[in-house]
């Protein structure tokens, strides 16, 4: 079975789809997000399409407070089940991000995205963080 060009189903999915987000910002200016998977970004284009290319990286956080990289393999396109390449990251942030640099960019996999995927690591990581019990307000009644 040949499968479907991505510049095709991004010109197919581009104007409207289930996962499109419009949004109104200042004046009349129109913002589009994303709210499909494989998105590092969430904006609506080609290059950040979690749909249109064969390519996509995600970055999620996982059930036991770890990060996970999951990455599509390419011959697996019309196999759900087997799309994605997973991995838990469970390590510091300095070695999680060398990893994540390592699978996207070192690896010629996806080098574009290798900024996006460093920026959505950053930010689960710090989701991830339990917060420290701050400074106590002190009670100013006496």
């Amino acid at each position: 079975m040949a499968t479907v060009p991505g510049q095709l189903i991004w010109e197919i999915i581009k104007k409207n789809n289930s996962f499109l987000v419009k949004e109104f910002g200042n004046g009349t200016a129109k913002v589009q997000f994303s709210r499909e998977s494989n998105n590092l970004y969430n904006r609506h284009s080609f290059k950040h399409s979690g749909l249109a290319n064969k390519k996509t990286v995600t970055i999620q956080a996982d059930k036991d407070s770890s990060v996970l990289l999951a990455t599509t393999k390419t011959k697996k396109q019309n196999k759900p089940s087997a799309l994605l390449h997973k991995s838990a990251l469970k390590k510091e942030f300095s070695r999680m991000s060398k990893a994540v640099a390592n699978q996207v960019a070192d690896n010629y996999y996806r080098p574009d995205l290798k900024k996006a995927a460093l920026a959505r690591l950053s930010a689960v990581h710090r989701s991830l963080k339990v917060s420290k019990s701050g400074v106590k307000k002190r009670n100013r009644q006496a």
